[in-house]
């Protein structure tokens, strides 16, 4: 059973229940069914065939949605791209995934037109909306002419599903190939253990529903659950509509929750009904934790995990926080314990599991691992090897089995033979009260090889000089890992996923050196 059945079957229990809401715009289980039923007969109706990539480039909007449940119920392939990309960035995406049709929203249209004669393969171009424009077929109007019954194509558990752009940080396009098997992993985690609702409460997305947070639509429809959508994340808009609609779960990258629990009005605003904020996709620095438990409540709860393991499959839930703050506060360093259906195991470079606190890669097998890379057959082996998916993260895990990231492979500063984790020296000064944000990498050094250098943003009215933020690091970190230079800034680079933009900072330091260490 594919994931398209469920929505059938959903709206025949809740038709008239409001599936999504964005802005005023209030769409039922009924009419989800429907309006994705038509749009899968639509697409079919076009020509195209089970397995054909069908890509999408838009803000978050309640198509985005109709149209994951409709490529389901077509055998269709997912390839939706982060609505920041450049127009090159969108012409190299599409044509990585070798589409046949290119859905755009309005405000993509004029991008979207820039690269039409360099677009290899689409023979079918849609618009969102009922506006008539020129080359371009309207997305209501087909809907329109469509029949409103599931066409349910026969999926088979390794049948492609989708194909998710990561953000790594190696600048070389990727595609992770999730299956439909992978996709139901996916569904079975967080309603076991990540995000269990009741029918009728309510999820608040802001972030893109093209990475991260779109990995709770599906498990979350499934329970009967309502979307309350955001077009972008703005945080008095933000809490107002959480408020109003008595949001109970909402899903959201650290630099979101830190913008939150910044925000002058959080408290004028009733988040009553909220019961769980799961965060992920960059670390969260204890300090934040601690702030962000104080300022919203025992609420909080994390996962780690990649579009290769299809989302999170290591959890510290509302309890570990609880547990970590009143008597582990070293927990607050990690991010869970491995649940669901997925082994994890970390490996030292000889390929022998690392002992508990040793550091190794962590490597994962099980329903959760992907496909491979699209069209990346060197970089799939790379991946997946003796029957396992190696990350490229560094962990060690306690005896309790709490996972504990280091950092990426790729991202490890080497000094004078020593290993620094960028990580570990963000963590020591965020305990600072004047840091709001910190991005830690190494910078050409003759002498060390590298030396540590640290980009800070200050919280609003605070100052520090960088010989106070030096000593500071001095008492926290031996003196080898301390950053050798600060600079402040007013803003920090975040990629299209909000993460910040660590390899765009330190590739601007190395972009002139004949070796690139990492």
């Amino acid at each position: 059973m594919n994931q398209g059945r469920y929505t059938t079957r959903n709206a025949r229990y809740w038709r008239d229940r409001p599936a999504v809401i964005f802005g005023d715009r209030t769409l039922s289980f009924g009419q989800l069914e429907t309006r994705s039923n038509r749009l899968a007969n639509a697409l079919l109706g076009l020509g195209l065939k089970k397995g054909d990539r069908v890509a999408i480039l838009a803000w978050n909007c309640p198509e985005l949605i109709e149209l994951e449940c409709a490529l389901y119920k077509a055998g269709l392939v997912k390839v939706a791209l982060n609505a920041r990309l450049s127009n090159q960035e969108a012409l190299d995406s599409v044509n990585n995934a070798q589409a046949s049709a290119f859905i755009v929203d309005p405000a993509h249209v004029e991008g979207a037109e820039s690269i039409l004669d360099a677009l290899e393969g689409v023979r079918h171009r849609l618009v969102t909306g009922a506006r008539d424009i020129g080359g371009w077929l309207s997305y209501e109007r087909l809907l329109e002419a469509a029949a409103d019954r599931n066409p349910d194509v026969p999926m088979q558990a390794d049948d492609l599903a989708v194909l998710h752009f990561t953000s790594g940080s190696t600048g070389k396009l990727k595609a992770a190939m999730q299956t439909v098997g992978n996709r139901l992993a996916s569904l079975r985690k967080v309603v076991m253990g990540r995000m269990r609702a009741n029918p009728g409460e309510v999820l608040a997305l802001a972030g893109p529903i093209t990475h991260a947070s779109g990995m709770f639509m599906q498990p979350f429809l499934f329970q009967g659950g309502t979307i309350l959508l955001h077009d972008r994340f703005e945080p008095e808009s933000f809490l107002a509509s959480a408020a109003r609609h008595r949001a109970a779960f909402s899903f959201m990258v650290p630099t979101m929750v830190n913008m939150l629990i910044a925000h002058p009005r959080l408290h004028q605003h009733d988040l009553s009904a909220l019961r769980q904020i799961s965060y992920g996709g960059a670390p969260m620095a204890p300090a934040r934790i601690r702030e962000a438990w104080e300022a919203l409540g025992p609420k909080l709860s994390q996962g780690y995990g990649a579009g290769e393991t299809t989302g999170g499959l290591v959890l510290l839930s509302a309890l570990d926080h609880a547990e970590a703050l009143s008597r582990h506060p070293e927990r607050l360093l990690s991010c869970g314990r491995p649940f669901g259906e997925s082994e994890v195991r970390l490996l030292g470079d000889d390929g022998q599991e690392a002992a508990a606190g040793e550091v190794g890669e962590i490597t994962v097998s099980g329903p959760d691992v992907f496909a491979g890379y699209w069209r990346e057959p060197e970089l799939s082996a790379q991946a997946l090897r003796g029957g396992r998916l190696h990350t490229g993260d560094l962990a060690r895990m306690d005896d309790e089995g709490f996972l504990y990231v280091v950092d990426r492979k790729k991202d490890m500063i080497i000094s004078g033979g020593f290993n620094i984790y960028p990580t570990e020296v963000e963590q020591a000064l965020y305990q600072h009260p004047a840091v709001y944000e910190a991005c830690v990498f190494g910078v050409p050094d003759k002498l060390w090889g590298e030396t540590v250098k640290a980009m800070l943003v200050l919280k609003p009215g605070e100052t520090a000089t960088q010989a106070d933020l030096i000593e500071h690091c001095r008492k926290h970190l031996a003196d080898f890992k301390k950053p050798r230079s600060i600079e402040l800034v007013a803003e920090l680079p975040k990629n299209a996923n909000g993460k910040l933009a660590r390899k765009q900072l330190r590739d601007a330091h190395w972009a002139d050196e004949e070796r690139k260490v990492g």
